[in-house]
């Protein structure tokens, strides 16, 4: 390199090349791009994660306000007004939840009561079959009595106090969630029309007629999952009521509705938890009964799930039964419980959407034809 006044630049102090070529300004602003996005969604998961039990709170809000929604726009056109509606509903739920409580908790107390005063006969029975059948020195009493004697039943005692009080804190975080809920319920459905406003205010008009059209959709599509589990409900209860009474299971119509109204409303174990309770009874009455119990109960959820889940609900819901079963277990992988209750509603109203939206084309007909003979050749 040679200076101005022809004087040489050695070698060794001569620019190097990276102060020669410059960064261009497009990998400059990709660079920064990309670890403003990795932040923001480094931030934004961990948020999410945070925030994911207000989220599931939000969901369930917004799945019971398009629920009640329907019964607080009829009570509307009769001149209530919405609170007031919203009200009437909580009322109602209240009371078919305290009924329905009490009659089943009346059945499983008395069944308790009578197996507590009944045990010493069983111990008897069963000790008299093992010393005939197993071994003649078997003494169930002195079992009892070391069991007594030997800090087994203390420390049963304070396991069993210990998960009480466990319990009390589940039930109440169940109860505060549950006002939480009905809290945004209240708000998002006696404020429905404010709040379709306030939406609509942010977008354009066609996009406005697009939100509203889903959002009719989605009340139209969860009223249609309710029905379809009321119209289910009701069966189960009305099968295993005749079922429960010519097996002459103590308590029958409590025990049908407590498995109609589980078996429907509880999503993926709702079935188990509904089966549990009926065959606990029956074991405590007679041990043969609980076995017919379960037979009944396992035979009629087959009968259920082949043949009058698919009928009911693609005549309620308008929706495939391939997409409903793949959209329980997609929303029982992602949200658990909540998911899959959440899952019918929400396929429903998205196929519902889809269908109406997307573009149609007519069938070729001589395509299908051949494609079919050549399926069947080869």
């Amino acid at each position: 390199m040679v200076t101005n006044d022809d004087t040489p630049v050695p070698p060794h102090e001569a620019t190097p090349w990276y102060a020669v070529k410059k960064v261009p300004i497009w990998l400059i602003k990709a660079i920064v791009l990309f670890w403003v996005g990795w932040i923001v969604v480094y931030l934004g998961t961990g948020a999410v994660r945070s925030l994911r039990s207000l989220l599931i709170v939000l969901l369930i809000s917004l799945f019971i306000s398009f629920a009640v929604e329907p019964a607080v726009n009829r009570m509307e056109r009769w001149g209530v007004r919405r609170g007031l509606g919203v009200w009437i509903v909580y009322l109602g739920i209240i009371v078919g939840l305290a009924a329905f409580s009490a009659a089943i908790g009346t059945a499983l107390a008395t069944q308790i009561k009578s197996f507590i005063d009944e045990a010493p006969g069983y111990v008897e029975q069963v000790e008299g079959w093992l010393q005939n059948n197993v071994d003649s020195d078997i003494d169930l009493q002195k079992f009892s009595d070391e069991f007594v004697d030997g800090g087994g039943a203390s420390d049963l005692a304070n396991r069993f106090a210990d998960d009480v009080v466990n319990l009390g804190q589940t039930v109440l975080n169940v109860v505060f969630q549950t006002f939480t809920v009905l809290l945004f319920v209240f708000y998002l459905v006696a404020e429905g029309p404010q709040a379709r406003r306030v939406v609509c205010s942010f977008l354009d008009q066609s996009r406005q007629r697009t939100v509203l059209a889903v959002w009719d959709l989605a009340i139209e599509k969860t009223g249609g999952y309710i029905y379809s589990r009321g119209i289910l409900a009701f069966l189960s209860a009305l099968a295993h009521w005749i079922a429960f009474e010519i097996i002459d299971v103590p308590f029958p119509i409590p025990l049908a509705l407590w498995v109609g109204v589980m078996s429907q409303f509880i999503p993926v174990v709702g079935t188990y938890i509904a089966g549990a309770l009926p065959a606990l009874v029956a074991v405590l009455d007679d041990p043969k009964k609980a076995i017919l119990v379960v037979i009944v109960i396992v035979a009629y959820q087959q009968i259920e799930n082949y043949v009058l889940a698919p009928k009911v609900t693609a005549h309620t819901m308008e929706i495939h039964v391939a997409v409903a079963f793949g959209s329980v277990l997609a929303g029982a992988a992602l949200l658990g419980v909540v998911g899959a209750l959440l899952a019918l509603p929400f396929a429903a109203t998205a196929q519902a959407f889809i269908s109406g939206y997307r573009q149609h084309h007519d069938v070729e007909e001589d395509a299908l034809s051949q494609s079919a003979q050549r399926r069947g050749r080869a």
